[in-house]
């Protein structure tokens, strides 16, 4: 399964970036809105620093303006997805997009057949909230599964991306789900791979090292 960050933070992106694990970054104005940054500026830096897709968000809430908006951010970089919500008119737009070989992300999926739809327009991914929905008192993995059979039930190529995922439960249950991506938040992602029982073991091991007898300029690194 990918992994995407859900930022607009390029501190974080660079950072992550780094550490070779993400596969994309997503975006959407809220994040974009903390950072005090202009939108289109920051959009190509980012996109300059990510190797992978990269999510920006329309604002526009009708069609036309939608493909317009669209159009615009694809041409800031090749790896550009548009996000477009999942609504009537954006679901117009999807089909209209993707008939001009623009990639699209439609976002604020909220139920199995919303997906589906979206799936149906040509979607290049699908964005279903699973913390949002929880928060709801629905079950947002099972959404994920149910989205995966249809899609697999059809031969549709969109592509399933967990979103809202707030802790590694969701990231793990999207895995095991067969989800093609989950986007997580910084701090989500760096707890993948802490846990406290490495980091005693880490100290374990680091502690039996130092009674070792070393040579005189000898690392002593675990």
């Amino acid at each position: 399964m990918k992994l995407f960050l859900d930022t607009a933070d390029l501190d974080q992106i660079r950072e992550a970036v780094r550490w070779g694990i993400i596969d994309g970054v997503t975006t959407n104005p809220a994040l974009v809105a903390k950072t005090g940054r202009e939108s289109g500026e920051l959009y190509a830096e980012i996109c300059a620093t990510v190797p992978g897709p990269v999510s920006l968000e329309c604002v526009a809430m009708d069609v036309d303006g939608i493909v317009v908006e669209a159009r615009r951010l694809a041409a800031i970089a090749k790896n550009a997805v548009i996000k477009v919500p999942v609504m009537r008119e954006g679901l117009i737009a999807v089909r209209r997009l993707s008939e001009e070989g623009i990639k699209t992300n439609v976002t604020l999926v909220c139920s199995t057949m919303q997906a589906m739809l979206a799936a149906k327009q040509g979607a290049t991914y699908v964005s279903p909230f699973v913390g949002r929905l929880d928060l709801m008192g629905q079950d947002g993995m099972e959404s994920i599964r149910q989205m995966k059979t249809i899609f697999d039930n059809y031969g549709f190529a969109t592509q399933i991306l967990v979103a809202s995922a707030r802790h590694p439960r969701h990231v793990l249950e999207a895995a095991l789900a067969g989800a093609h991506v989950c986007t997580i938040p910084m701090d989500v992602l760096e707890l993948l791979y802490q846990h406290p029982m490495t980091d005693v073991g880490i100290q374990q091991f680091l502690a039996a090292w130092a009674k070792v007898p070393q040579k005189a300029g000898a690392s002593r690194a675990a």
